[in-house]
């Protein structure tokens, strides 16, 4: 089992920034990669980045240049850093967690993109 806490979601002005954590625990040994969705109301659930046990990187192409996806193995946390924050960034963002043959979701934690 692996547990996920997302946390550092708010309420941002356009053009501002915000780093999401996620932190791990369980059997996070047994972790191969971990990502980095989003939810806006009335739409699917939508990648926004993920990352391997090798530490490759992908990102949706809205999010390239933008967004950065990294992760501190010691703190057992995975972050997405979030620059020039667009309204349609609005959503609840979701970490995830892969395992062999077992996907784990965190609660998530809302970001809101307003003036």
């Amino acid at each position: 089992q692996v547990q996920l806490v997302e946390s550092g979601g708010g309420l941002v002005q356009p053009g501002g920034s915000l780093r999401l954590s996620c932190a791990a625990s369980g059997s996070i040994f047994s972790i191969n990669f971990m990502g980095w969705y989003r939810q806006a109301p009335g739409k699917e659930r939508e990648l926004v980045a993920t990352i391997t046990s090798g530490g490759t990187t992908n990102y949706a192409d809205s999010m390239k240049g933008r967004f950065s996806i990294s992760r501190d193995n010691a703190k057992n946390t995975l972050y997405l850093q979030m620059n020039s924050l667009k309204p349609e960034d609005t959503a609840v963002y979701y970490c995830r967690a892969r395992t062999t043959g077992r996907n784990y979701w965190g609660q998530g934690t809302q970001v809101t993109v307003s003036s």
